[in-house]
């Protein structure tokens, strides 16, 4: 299960908890412009955008969890099982198998008119990347600086949603996730009075008190609520440093602690990483479970011309600055 949003304050911002009871190995991926995209069903393409994102690499091929263009435009997948329909080849449209999804639509969309436009084309195809990697049951949260959207294979074909909260979890479909706001419309960040009723006399006992009803428990679409209750009244960052420390308070929110969430033998669904990239600057920044120290990767920092992938191991061992 996971947790994707996006923040705007002074920059733009995009990323997600990667909740799972295991790990892929996944690295810091920087795919530049000329590295040769191979698809199953349709032609390699060479020339493309550059990407960052936090991929598993299989032979010298990302398979991104999340990433960024250097246009700006971002997206995450998240798991939707349950939900998640993939179709058999359909010779009248592009068949992209979900694994390639990130890679084709990054590759070449610099807004989400753009990718909409795309979208009409793509036939989501039930292919494998290998018997050892078969598909993962994904949704996708996609947004450019100035909006976003979710995109949802399912049974009754490709579904495009508008997202005005820039939030996306797991289950249910994300039209049922944001019709459940409205059983929350009436917790705030500012405690309200007694209207229980005017025959007794009851106390705000203690701070926060607006915020009563608020889910907290670890179900998707209690995430999904308290995400966005918390996305849409944070205080802003002032520069960037500010807005990366709110955008991991966020995420810190919905965070999932080992020991809470047993999927069975004895393993445990948990926040593996969380990501916060500033799409306006190509800088890529990410936490793990074992260390809480935010370590960054900027992909202008390397050749964006190149066709060879640049890949940044993981630091998972708790980075301390230790001062005596």
């Amino acid at each position: 299960m996971c947790t994707a949003i996006t923040y705007h304050t002074q920059d733009h911002y995009f990323g997600r908890n990667l909740d799972l009871e295991l790990s892929y190995g996944q690295q810091i991926t920087i795919t530049p412009r000329n590295f040769n995209f191979p698809f199953r069903k349709i032609k390699d393409i060479s020339s493309h955008y550059a990407i960052i994102g936090m991929a598993a690499v299989r032979d010298n091929y990302p398979l991104y969890f999340d990433a960024t263009n250097e246009k700006g435009l971002a997206m995450a997948g998240l798991n939707f099982e349950g939900n998640a329909h993939f179709f058999p080849e359909n010779p009248d449209k592009l068949n992209i198998s979900p694994f390639e999804f990130i890679q084709y639509i990054l590759g070449q969309c610099a807004t989400i008119d753009e990718t909409k436009t795309l979208l009409n084309e793509i036939n989501l195809v039930n292919i494998d990347f290998s018997a050892e990697l078969p598909l993962a049951p994904l949704h996708w949260l996609i947004a450019d600086r100035e909006c976003s959207i979710v995109v949802e294979s399912v049974k009754d074909g490709l579904k495009v949603y508008d997202n005005p909260v820039g939030v996306l979890t797991n289950n249910p479909t994300f039209d049922i996730q944001l019709f459940s706001l409205n059983n929350y419309r009436f917790v705030s960040p500012v405690a309200t009075g007694n209207r229980f009723s005017n025959k007794i006399e009851l106390d705000e006992y203690s701070r926060g008190m607006g915020t009563l009803g608020l889910p907290g428990d670890l179900t998707s679409n209690s995430r999904f609520i308290k995400a966005t209750f918390t996305k849409l009244n944070t205080l802003p960052g002032q520069g960037e440093e500010d807005s990366v420390s709110q955008f991991f308070h966020i995420l810190k929110s919905v965070e999932q602690q080992k020991g809470l969430c047993n999927v069975g033998d004895d393993k445990f669904e948990y926040t593996i990483y969380s990501s916060c990239c500033n799409v306006d600057k190509g800088i890529y920044y990410y936490t793990t479970y074992n260390n809480s120290q935010v370590t960054s990767v900027n992909m202008h920092h390397t050749d964006l011309d190149s066709d060879e992938l640049f890949i940044f191991p993981v630091i998972d061992e708790q980075q301390v600055n230790m001062l005596n």
